[in-house]
């Protein structure tokens, strides 16, 4: 059969997009090999919701970026004067998207179809139709005007280059104009960052079941379990165990299947403490643990899987202590809030601020109704400041309250404070899940620096809006040992003196 033969008998299903998508089209498989582009059970199910600005949370490869590349090609070469753009990670990864998905697509279309709406332009980056319709690949697009634009991994953007990703925010969304279509998909890379703020607010709009402006984004997510494929049958479940702690959590989602539990436990078995982030039940799963870089990704899995994070509401039996991060400047100030109770260590409450005077930091103490037993600050508590006087903080803040105060030495490296002292420490720490909600994720947050010259992860601390949570627990790592040895947090309540009538301090 020649190409006209074969353009006559399909002509009368080239209106149906669907059937273009699955019958047109020609993509690599993941061994390299020429295999026809039909949809999968994830890419058919954003299909069928797609809206006009799609925030998109990945959890494994589940062909979306391939889909969505299908879906702008077909869209340039069935629709005149159409732009499609697509922002990628890095240039390689650009190159990769429009060599081996954009150009291999159209260079494996049927001669029929390249012959009636041939490429005018064939270049590194673009291609130009006949049509008028142009399909561009880059690391940013900030000029011109897209129907359709995809902004590729923004979540890793957003955690190494977050200049880049505000530019791209600010630049590339505003080149495709009210009613075209915008793509954003990654997966997860820790809870900061614009790709995790475009995820809050589109999740917000979607728990609010509000029916969206065009220029409002929808969520899309998909679970583990959405997957058909991810499940034992009859003999294999029979075989396979689920611990304790699994079957636990897997009892959250009481439709899951005897099949679909097994397949979680086989596989938990083989990715450990990766599990989580990389089949995510939840959206909030999919974030937790994921920042790459971070420090304490291991240590908060572990605090997770043991149930550590739960209502910790206030033991009036034992005393507080709190244990600071001070801000210098614009910089935020710290206070986690401690009790060791029956030999837990729990952080009742957290706080951070800045810009605020020392009064301030009183009264937030007394509006707890605590019994304080001490406050440790960091080493820069002593810093001198010249003003009417010559003072220190330590001096000034405990001059309207704040004390006892005890100062925490300086130490000569960080990493080997976070090596030898947090990392151990934090898996036996309990937090309460909604007073140090922002403190755990601080936590969750706290990352290396990125080399951007050599491309590398340093052990030096990434300065920024986590570092400063992250310093505050440090500074209770650093401390409890000492607090331990000299039996101050252990002694009954009953042995100690107690705070008068109405008093705020110990």
């Amino acid at each position: 059969m020649d190409q006209a033969q074969a353009y006559q008998q399909i002509r009368d299903k080239l209106g149906d997009r669907t059937w273009r998508l699955n019958n047109l089209y020609w993509i690599k498989d993941k061994a390299g090999k020429k295999v026809r582009f039909r949809l999968n059970w994830a890419q058919r199910k954003l299909f069928g919701v797609i809206w006009y600005f799609n925030i998109i949370l990945k959890a494994r490869q589940l062909g979306f970026t391939t889909f969505i590349l299908i879906y702008f090609l077909d869209a340039c070469l069935f629709n005149s004067n159409h732009a499609a753009g697509v922002i990628a990670h890095t240039k390689d990864d650009a190159e990769d998207l429009f060599d081996n998905k954009v150009k291999f697509a159209y260079d494996n279309l049927p001669v029929w179809l390249k012959t009636e709406i041939s490429a005018t332009q064939d270049s590194a980056k673009k291609l130009e139709f006949s049509n008028g319709s142009s399909f561009t690949v880059g690391t940013s697009l900030r000029s011109g005007t897209y129907q359709k634009l995809l902004i590729s991994e923004y979540g890793k953007v957003s955690a190494k280059y977050p200049e880049k990703a505000r530019e791209i925010k600010t630049g590339a969304l505003n080149t495709v104009e009210k009613g075209q279509q915008i793509f954003v998909e990654s997966t997860a890379e820790g809870k900061t960052g614009e790709f995790f703020d475009l995820c809050e607010q589109a999740r917000k709009l979607a728990d609010q079941h509000k029916d969206l402006t065009a220029m409002e984004p929808r969520f899309h997510f998909f679970a583990w379990f959405d997957n058909p494929e991810y499940t034992l049958d009859n003999d294999e479940t029979a075989r396979t165990s689920i611990p304790q702690e699994t079957a636990k959590y897997l009892a959250k989602f009481p439709s899951l299947t005897q099949g679909q539990r097994a397949w979680y436990a086989a596989k938990e078995k083989v990715m450990g403490e990766d599990m989580r982030r990389e089949y995510p039940s939840t959206p909030d799963e999919a974030f937790e643990g994921s920042l790459e870089g971070a420090y304490y990704t291991k240590e908060m899995a572990m605090v997770r899987q043991s149930g550590q994070i739960t209502s910790l509401p206030y033991d009036r039996r034992f005393p507080v202590r709190t244990f600071w991060d001070i801000g210098q400047s614009a910089d935020q100030m710290v206070i986690w809030f401690f009790q060791k109770v029956n030999g837990q260590y729990r952080f009742i409450n957290y706080h951070e601020s800045n810009n605020q005077g020392w009064d301030f930091y009183a009264n937030l103490l007394k509006s707890y109704d605590y019994v304080y037993e001490c406050h440790h600050w960091p080493h820069d508590g002593t810093k001198r400041i010249v003003g009417k006087e010559v003072q220190t903080s330590k001096q000034i803040a405990e001059s309207v309250g704040v004390k006892p105060i005890q100062i925490t030495p300086r130490t000569s490296d960080v990493w080997m404070d976070i090596k030898n002292f947090c990392k151990p420490i934090l898996p036996m720490c309990h937090f309460d899940e909604q007073a140090c909600a922002m403190g755990i994720t601080r936590l969750d947050n706290y990352r290396r620096r990125w080399d951007k010259i050599n491309s590398m992860w340093l052990n030096d601390a990434q300065h920024d809006e986590a570092s400063h949570g992250a310093d505050g627990f440090r500074t209770f790592a650093m401390s409890i040992d000492r607090i331990e040895k000299a039996a101050q947090i252990t002694t009954p309540p009953s042995n100690r003196p107690r705070a008068r009538s109405g008093s705020w301090m110990a």
